[in-house]
């Protein structure tokens, strides 16, 4: 969690945080599908009791509340990360850009709006350039983990590029690192550098602080 933004956004920024980790423990530290889709369930299941107005128990939920109540936020970017984590356990393979980007829009996109929800901002226009930033983040963490990735056996590089170079599956599994593999990482790096070129402007639309965080993201990425 940065500290660049103001102080007294920071034990919000944790809360948000430890919502976040906690949804990816369940969906990837346990190494059983059937388990992290019943505690997945069970973990949506006390979201919204929470925004039904119930007492939450889990100390997670507990410190969440108040943040929620604070900056007004919707229920709508925590559900979509866990229906994101439930899609890794149902799906592992993303026929073109439209799949992974569908992806992206429920594991990546909810974290940006998140941030400019917790810093005030509410309008379309900022939404869209943090969309096409936190996208591109997403792509970028998935090019430099397709091995890691690969051992869960979650290939997230859209398969139309494959096919595009003459590249296969079965060989990346067998990790064959061809010149047509290196074909297909370029087209994939490139269009992950457009979005981050897109959402670069988001940047001077945010006060000094966060918008110094959010260019170190972009351009780290």
């Amino acid at each position: 969690v940065s500290v660049l933004p103001p102080k007294r956004l920071h034990q919000d920024f944790y809360n948000v945080y430890s919502f976040c980790r906690w949804s990816d423990d369940l969906g990837d530290e346990l190494g059983d599908t059937n388990e992290s889709l019943r505690l997945l369930q069970w973990w949506r299941g006390e979201l919204h009791a929470l925004y039904r107005g119930e007492k939450p128990s889990h100390p997670v939920f507990v410190a969440l509340a108040e943040t929620i109540q604070r900056h007004k936020l919707p229920m709508a970017p925590f559900d979509d990360l866990i229906r994101a984590f439930v899609q890794d356990q149902t799906v592992t393979r993303y026929a073109d850009w439209d799949g992974v980007l569908g992806y992206c829009v429920n594991s990546a996109n909810p974290v940006g709006r998140l941030v400019l929800l917790l810093c005030g901002y509410r309008d379309e226009e900022r939404f869209r350039l943090s969309d096409a930033t936190c996208t591109a983040l997403q792509l970028a963490n998935f090019w430099q983990d397709v091995t890691v990735d690969l051992r869960k056996d979650r290939v997230y590089l859209p398969l139309h590029l494959f096919a595009r170079h003459g590249y296969t599956v079965e060989e990346l599994s067998a990790l064959r690192f061809t010149p047509a593999f290196r074909a297909v990482m370029v087209d994939a790096v490139n269009y992950a550098q457009r979005l981050f070129e897109e959402g670069l402007p988001l940047v001077q639309l945010l006060d000094r602080r966060l918008g110094l965080d959010i260019d170190l993201f972009s351009r780290g990425g």
